[in-house]
């Protein structure tokens, strides 16, 4: 491993421990995204019964020809955002707090949050 990725990995989590420290554990659920080079992923958990509530990704087989379709990741992300926001509404979630999982916001999870804000949920 060079010492350029190291001290990049070393400062994503210094970040993520700072974030998750941060966030009050019990009151409310907690929505992480995790970004990968081609696909981004989320997370609706509880942290008192310690489950997922529900798990939503670009790399779902539910709506690929839906995600085929667009051509930026950004677009992706907006998408699986409005997605996730839709579903937490219909199980009558209406506040979360958003765990950025060390990632720096903007780009792709801040096109995410913003469509999640979108779709009408408080974070």
């Amino acid at each position: 491993m060079s010492y350029k990725i190291k001290i990049k990995k070393k400062g994503m989590l210094r970040r993520k421990k700072s974030i998750k420290n941060k966030l009050s554990i019990g009151k409310y659920p907690r929505l992480v995204v995790y970004r990968s080079n081609v696909h981004l992923y989320a997370q609706l958990i509880d942290d008192n019964s310690s489950k997922t509530l529900l798990s939503i990704s670009t790399n779902d087989n539910s709506f690929k020809k839906e995600i085929e379709k667009l051509d930026s990741k950004i677009a992706k992300s907006t998408f699986i955002g409005k997605k996730i926001g839709e579903e937490i509404i219909k199980q009558k979630i209406e506040k979360v707090m958003f765990d950025r999982n060390g990632y720096i916001y903007h780009g792709r999870v801040k096109a995410f949050v913003d469509a999640v804000r979108d779709s009408g949920l408080s974070i």
